[in-house]
């Protein structure tokens, strides 16, 4: 039995032996205890040229484009055009029933015949005035002379008197008279000249030469307008020979945006010939869209996009070939996507954008929570320092933070611009993007990535 007991903590024992020197050369081979790698992918700092652009989107509108909308109400009995029409400067378009606007001007016409009449009545009126002024001023005169002589009485010179102010009054009443009559001449010429006028307005001429882009109305349909406000819309005339495309760029990107910058345009209505046009930035709004100053309806609102317009004319020789086709080769409306051209560089050092990321320096500040004997003391962390872009290199198989200072940004072939911090043949770590921005840090081992690994050995 002792024997047995023996031989049982032999066996124990040598099986602890073997355990223990297991561990050991497992340690030492790095079989356990080890960290393990993490995979990821690797890049190299290579020089390159880099396009930054500016990506937007929007319809393509006519330069110059006019809505036409009547100054005088009434019923269309006259439409001498449909839509898609060439049209001319002064051409007659349509016609508004003219019927009450020939009658308001007879009775304008009449208006002025009569106070042209008036007008002569009241001259006449003045020459009699004038006549009984001289006549009676003779009589005054007369009676002066008589009463210097004592020959009448002086109750006689009042009468004359008297009587020469009178007619001397009623002569200026005439003229008065005749002086609003004049008036009352221009006030009626003035009623018939507005007569005319909404008359003539009655037919639609066109104001430029162009393309009936857009026809509203019909034959016999009723159109509202006032010189007030702007009545019914009948018809737009554009020249389609000049197109542009309007979108909307983001205020982070406005910034970067200028006149007469080139823009590649991709139009929908072509994508699937893969074609793209050329365009040239013409105009960039000063104020942000719907937005009328500072007491905007958006002004409060921190969570509104704030967007400007921006205007690129379509250069005619990037869409000549089309003209055989179809003289109008862009439509109104259209959609279209733009690349703004910012800026570009050749032969500069580049990494993809996946590989740059923001680290801060963090520090580990004790609080305590409680009060009194109950009091814990607790740690957080707190960051130290404003954000660093940074880079991760392979050294060996270890990740190392490299501080980087960038520049430009290629989004078409996903790379960014390194000004500092890296040179040529530098090898990087280019992703999983998680893993650069989160979860990488300084002396990470690291390892390429299975999928790699495999493909290079393809």
């Amino acid at each position: 039995m002792k024997k047995k007991s023996n031989r049982i903590w032999y066996i124990t024992g040598a099986v602890a032996i073997a355990f223990v020197a297991f561990l050991f050369i497992a340690k030492s081979q790095g079989w356990i205890g080890k960290e393990k790698a993490t995979q990821v992918e690797f890049a190299e700092v290579t020089r390159t040229d880099l396009t930054e652009t500016v990506s937007a989107s929007g319809k393509i509108q006519p330069e110059l484009e006019v809505n036409i909308s009547p100054d005088v109400p009434g019923e269309i009995i006259g439409l001498y055009i449909e839509e898609g029409d060439s049209v001319r400067k002064g051409q007659l378009l349509l016609k508004i029933q003219p019927e009450n606007y020939l009658s308001v001007v007879e009775r304008f016409k009449a208006g002025v015949n009569q106070a042209k009449a008036s007008a002569e009545q009241a001259k006449s009126q003045i020459a009699r005035a004038e006549s009984q002024m001289m006549r009676a001023e003779l009589e005054f005169k007369r009676q002066q002379k008589l009463l210097a002589d004592k020959v009448i009485s002086q109750s006689d010179f009042e009468v004359a008197e008297t009587n020469f102010k009178i007619a001397r009054q009623d002569l200026a009443a005439a003229k008065a008279n005749f002086g609003a009559a004049e008036y009352g001449i221009k006030s009626a010429e003035a009623n018939l000249k507005d007569a005319n006028e909404n008359l003539r307005k009655t037919n639609i001429y066109a104001p430029m030469n162009g393309i009936v882009s857009k026809l509203d109305v019909e034959l016999g349909e009723r159109v509202v307008g006032t010189s007030q406000m702007a009545g019914t819309e009948m018809l737009r005339i554009a020249n389609l020979h000049n197109m542009e495309v309007r979108v909307n760029v983001n205020e982070n990107d406005i910034v970067r945006v200028q006149r007469g910058d080139t823009a590649i345009i991709d139009v929908d209505a072509y994508g699937g010939r893969d074609k793209t046009f050329k365009g040239v930035i013409t105009q960039i709004a000063n104020t942000a869209n719907g937005s009328g100053g500072a007491l905007g309806a958006n002004a409060n609102s921190t969570e509104a996009v704030t967007e400007f317009e921006v205007r690129i004319n379509i250069l005619p020789s990037s869409y000549r070939d089309l003209l055989s086709e179809n003289r109008y080769p862009f439509k109104p409306g259209m959609t279209a996507t733009v690349d703004i051209i910012t800026e570009s560089k050749k032969g500069i050092l580049s990494v993809p954008i996946a590989a740059v990321t923001t680290r801060t320096g963090e520090k580990e500040v004790k609080k305590e929570e409680g009060m009194g004997l109950g009091a814990v003391e607790t740690a957080e962390t707190k960051s130290t320092e404003k954000p660093k872009e940074i880079v991760f290199i392979n050294d060996k198989g270890v990740a190392k933070i490299r501080e980087v200072k960038t520049g430009i940004t290629d989004t078409q072939k996903g790379t960014i611009e390194i000004l500092e911090g890296l040179k040529e043949g530098d090898e990087i770590i280019s992703g999983p993007f998680i893993e650069v921005s989160k979860r990488l840090k300084e002396g990470s081992i690291v390892e390429k990535k299975k999928e790699e690994k495999d493909k290079t050995e393809e």
